[in-house]
């Protein structure tokens, strides 16, 4: 796969123009107003973004030119969607729109088949879960979205798990600026159900210093092998706060082995 290329779909890669957050800021009024000079400039201001994203999947042997388009595609929906009165940069906002639209390509062009059914569900969870997110102006949570469709928890989980792509353990999916949430803190890990953990004195010590939810947290996480998804629907609160709580209980319970 070519991704050193200097052009990608006829557009010379070495020459795309950068646009500054005050630029960015002037050209959004116009953009939104249907202004077809402001949208195509900021989204060649932009296309260097999409190249950076299509990086990320250079291990696929997918087509560059594909890719690339694809891209664009998630980033004209992101340009279209992104609110301006909201404390992000427009970047922030659109890297994950660029690369759930690659992702979305990706799955259905994958030789492992997911029921159309299955597909549809998951979509529209997706959906559900930005509307949620515009309206609470946080990350709703399974119980939430699985309400907002009205159908059960379980499917929503089902069907967002049967979409996801084979990736690195180690790839970020998440970040808020803080820890990054990767694949890794998703999966199920059967070897933790080891009897070692429970009669390990030192760990039984530390836990007793955690507060009930962190407790609650390491006990389905460590002693259940569940994953942050299923922690986040039992607890009710989103995967990226179970990620959260789970690092900050892990730190206040390795500070408490090393003073002991």
């Amino acid at each position: 796969m070519a991704y050193g290329k200097v052009e990608i779909c006829g557009v010379d890669t070495t020459k795309l123009p950068v646009l500054s957050q005050a630029r960015m800021l002037e050209l959004f009024p116009l953009v939104h107003a249907g202004d077809k000079a402001a949208r195509d400039e900021f989204v060649q201001g932009n296309l260097r973004l999409v190249l950076s994203v299509i990086q990320r999947f250079s291990s696929r042997g997918e087509n560059a030119d594909d890719l690339f388009q694809v891209g664009c595609i998630g980033l004209m929906k992101a340009i279209d969607n992104f609110d301006t009165s909201q404390n992000v940069r427009f970047s922030t906002y659109a890297v994950p729109m660029i690369i759930g639209e690659i992702r979305r390509y990706l799955r259905d062009n994958n030789a492992i088949r997911v029921s159309r059914s299955m597909r549809d569900t998951a979509y529209k969870a997706l959906q559900a879960r930005d509307r949620l997110q515009s309206r609470l102006n946080r990350e709703p949570t399974m119980a939430e979205i699985a309400a907002e469709m009205e159908i059960p928890q379980e499917d929503v989980i089902f069907a967002l798990e049967a979409i996801q792509d084979p990736v690195s353990l180690f790839e970020p999916v998440y970040n808020d600026g803080g820890d990054a949430l990767y694949i890794m803190d998703q999966v199920r890990d059967e070897s933790a159900k080891d009897d070692n953990w429970v009669e390990d004195i030192a760990i039984r010590d530390a836990m007793r210093r955690l507060n009930d939810r962190e407790k609650r947290i390491m006990q389905l996480r460590f002693f259940e092998g569940r994953t942050q998804m299923e922690v986040a629907g039992e607890i009710g609160i989103s995967q990226a706060q179970v990620s959260r709580l789970e690092k900050q209980a892990l730190l206040h319970m390795r500070r408490s082995m090393q003073v002991n």
